[in-house]
């Protein structure tokens, strides 16, 4: 059996919600499960409407355009809409009550944002039934099972695979639609596998159910060694290593999620990228393989906070006093970006997120003079040659430069 997702951009509108479902028809092959991710922008309206109720803000306009959005689509795909829209707004009166019940937390944003995809998977399951494509919609709560870490939950695999095994004998007759990016908790509450993660949902799915390949549509032609929009000289991968992929997310490739490829590598099973928009393209294919002589990839990653910690009492960093900062970044789950070290300072990249960060100060202003800097860019030049080394390193406003045999940072303004 294979796994599709789809992302937002393939199902924003009408019309992209009918390429993907002749995407699916060209399949011949019933045992297909389809993983989807929420409607275009869905999300990020989700998180402003959050956003705006945990500051006691009116949110009701943001609330019904969004549903007026999903609306329109379903008007312009049946002829024969009311079932359909009813669905659909069940999840947006569950989304108004969730506001109305629950204070701001990573709870609360968990239940909030995951209607996103719920409600994209239905349309598309009515969708395709209403071109009599057999069609069976599947909670992912209902198979991913997770931890109670809220908006990062962490999978429960032994549990997973005991629930997400039944859906062998559904894929004998009909092809699967469900929802990436979200799971559950052993007490039923929806959580989150972290920003982007409908990637690493098809690949959860893809082990437990021992998938020959795994094609993730996207509205790039494939993997590319750096983001067309930035470099227009960018070129695709035909195909990479499991690990050159895995280091590619980890340094901030948004292209795949940085989850995605581990439980992929260890069975073995081959991901495929391929454009949505044309799907005659080739595309990328990851898998395990040997690939000489690949160009620089170049990742620019944004939204960055530096965060440098002085020692106060003139003494120089001790294997204690890191010990004290990893140990602050371990307990508020914070990843290192890039990190370094001077006699008497310690300096390191995250990703910024303001709550996140006001914690973390405080853990270490226990220790440290601490200072920080946000609204940076994180730019990572994998593979470098002697060009792309001298072009990066001479980038106006860097705050921090590290280089390795192959690999090249910089932290600029």
């Amino acid at each position: 059996m294979k796994v599709f997702k789809f992302g937002g951009a393939s199902l924003k509108d009408s019309k992209g919600v009918r390429n993907v479902a002749s995407i699916i028809a060209s399949q011949t092959r019933h045992d297909l499960l389809v993983v989807v991710s929420a409607m275009g922008k869905t999300t990020d309206r989700l998180e402003r409407i959050l956003s705006l109720a945990s500051s006691n803000q009116d949110y009701q306009v943001v609330l019904d355009e969004l549903k007026e959005y999903h609306h329109n689509i379903v008007d312009d795909l049946f002829q024969k809409p009311i079932s359909v829209l009813r669905e659909v707004d069940i999840h947006f009166n569950d989304l108004e009550n969730e506001l109305l019940t629950h204070a701001a937390s990573d709870q609360l944003y968990d239940q909030v944002v995951c209607k996103g995809e719920l409600i994209s998977s239905i349309i598309l399951h009515h969708y395709l039934l209403s071109k009599s494509i057999s069609s069976f919609w599947f909670d992912s709560r209902n198979g991913i099972c997770t931890d109670k870490n809220f908006r990062e939950g962490r999978v429960d695999w032994t549990k997973t695979a005991v629930s997400i095994n039944p859906l062998r004998s559904i894929l004998e007759e009909k092809i699967i639609i469900t929802q990436g990016f979200i799971g559950k908790t052993p007490d039923g509450f929806t959580t989150t596998l972290g920003r982007e993660g409908s990637d690493f949902s098809a690949a959860i799915f893809a082990s437990c159910l021992n998938a020959e390949s795994v094609v993730i549509w996207k509205d790039v032609p494939g993997v590319m060694n750096a983001d067309p929009k930035r470099i227009p000289t960018a070129t695709v991968f035909r195909e990479l290593p499991f690990k050159e992929a895995a280091e590619m997310t980890y340094y901030g490739a948004s292209v795949i999620h940085p989850k995605t490829i581990k439980p992929l590598a260890n069975k073995g099973i081959p991901l495929y990228v391929k454009n949505f928009t044309d799907p005659s393209l080739p595309g990328t294919k990851i898998h395990e393989c040997t690939v000489e002589n690949l160009p620089p990839l170049i990742v620019f990653k944004e939204n960055q906070c530096l965060i440098s910690c002085k020692v106060t009492d003139y003494t120089f960093v001790s294997e204690q006093q890191l010990t004290n900062i990893f140990h602050a970044l371990s307990e508020l789950d914070i990843r290192l970006n890039m990190m370094q070290n001077s006699a008497i300072s310690f300096s390191f990249c995250i990703d910024f997120r303001e709550n996140k960060l006001l914690k973390l100060i405080e853990k270490l202003q226990q220790h440290f003079e601490v200072f920080y800097n946000t609204g940076l860019t994180l730019i990572t030049i994998k593979n470098y040659d002697e060009a792309s080394f001298e072009t990066y390193r001479k980038q106006k406003g860097v705050l921090l430069e590290q280089s390795s045999r192959s690999t090249l940072q910089v932290l600029v303004k």
